[in-house]
């Protein structure tokens, strides 16, 4: 096998984990597995299983072409990094396997044969090399289908396309997401491959920007989506309340506190707390931060006993924050906590090639409450042409007011385009 085995001999022996959005396909390769007695774990996307194999050591993966999350080459090449002493065995043969070799890799090829040959013709899968030379018949292989899911529309993609790039693998945006810019692309990217981590996440962006987009996509892909993201803007609670807000206060501990209330950090326990505009927190404030950051524990405010809080951390902020740390308004010690892994949201300025997208998003999203409308080419080029300082949330809010004036009117024309004046 290849690389060193980070765990004990035996505790990954006939352990495998069955990676696909196809829940029947999982269910018939895990009935052939566990009559070979072998241990079955099952995952849906990638991320889901760089965590399993986090905390559950396998003997192998087999992992489908197609995964809901991740660019499958993207997955490939960071199972490699990672788990390079794990047998990845690809359903599709178009896809290359790691390196490493398990030492019953034959009994898993084996069920995996013994399952494509009782699908139906719809569900059968690209055999891999290794099962080619069997001398068992297989059934003549029919396109697969997938499901792709994007916001609350649903498609069948065939297993060719999603080969060739089409759905949400390499060179696409989360759903989250709309557009095709690089520096848009290579956000998803680093969502991708941090979400499946407990690791603290810094976006930085200018307002309007989609940094919550972000936090939520990170959530949403992660290990934790099953609980709760729990939002917290510092910007726009007062200093004397941001303490109690966080971390929570008993009965009597300031004028009003009639009851103890939990805060916004207990809250997240389990799944993920969103800290916007980090920035605007007070020095004071910080340094409590920095504590639960380092010791998984926080007080309430007027109680000397500490809560431990399993809490994933997401800060946002639109100023650059190691330049408040040079000018002393942000604590060091607190930045290199939050910013382990950065993402920064790119400005829409420069993006003309993502406005009519983005235009289009906005105008069937106000088509939901009233009759649609169309955008001519001349209001078109006039949001093509503008810099954006708001940036998408700023186009939202101009389509939304050009909506508006313009009436009974099935299109919308250039004149409707009012474009907020530079602050």
């Amino acid at each position: 096998m290849a690389g060193t085995a980070r765990y004990p001999a035996g505790s990954v022996a006939r352990t495998a984990v069955l990676v696909s959005a196809d829940a029947s396909f999982r269910q018939r390769l895990r009935d052939a597995l566990t009559g070979l007695r072998w241990q079955v774990r099952e995952a849906m996307g990638g991320a889901e299983t760089l965590a399993c194999l986090d905390a559950f050591p396998a003997e192998a993966v087999v992992v489908d072409s197609w995964l809901p999350d991740l660019e499958i080459h993207e997955f490939v090449a960071e199972f490699g990094r990672l788990h390079p002493e794990v047998d990845l065995i690809m359903a599709d043969a178009s896809v290359a396997s790691g390196a490493a070799r398990a030492p019953r890799r034959n009994e898993v090829l084996y069920a995996l044969r013994r399952s494509q040959a009782t699908a139906t013709d719809d569900a059968v899968w690209n055999t891999a090399p290794e099962l080619r030379a069997e001398t068992v018949p297989m059934p003549a292989p029919a396109p697969r289908v997938q499901t792709e899911t994007t916001g609350d529309a649903r498609r069948t993609v065939p297993a060719a396309e999603a080969s060739r790039g089409a759905g949400p693998i390499a060179g696409t945006a989360l759903p989250e997401f709309i557009g095709s810019d690089a520096a848009l692309l290579e956000v998803s990217r680093r969502i991708r491959l941090v979400a499946p981590r407990a690791t603290p996440v810094l976006i930085e962006g200018p307002t309007g920007s989609g940094k919550e987009l972000v936090a939520r996509a990170v959530h949403r892909l992660s290990p934790r989506a099953s609980r709760r993201l729990v939002a917290l803007n510092c910007a726009a609670i007062p200093e004397g309340l941001l303490e109690a807000e966080l971390f929570g206060h008993t009965r009597g501990a300031f004028t009003g506190a009639v009851e103890g209330r939990m805060g916004r950090i207990e809250a997240a326990h389990g799944g993920t707390l969103f800290l916007d505009e980090i920035g605007e927190m007070p020095l004071a404030l910080q340094a409590k931060l920095l504590r639960f950051l380092e010791s998984g524990e926080l007080q309430r405010v007027g109680n000397n006993e500490t809560v431990a809080v399993d809490a994933r951390i997401v800060a946002a902020t639109h100023r650059p924050l190691a330049r408040l740390v040079a000018e002393g308004a942000f604590r060091a010690d607190l930045y290199y906590r939050l910013a382990v892994f950065l993402v920064r949201t790119p400005p829409l300025g420069g993006r003309q090639q993502d406005i009519e997208a983005l235009t289009g998003h906005f105008l069937r999203k106000l088509a939901a409450t009233s009759p649609a409308r169309q955008l001519t080419a001349p209001a078109l080029a006039r949001l093509v042409a503008h810099g954006w300082p708001g940036n998408v949330r700023e186009l939202e809010h101009v389509l939304e007011r050009a909506w508006i004036l313009a009436g009974d009117r099935p299109s919308i024309e250039a004149a409707d385009i009012e474009l907020d004046d530079p602050l």
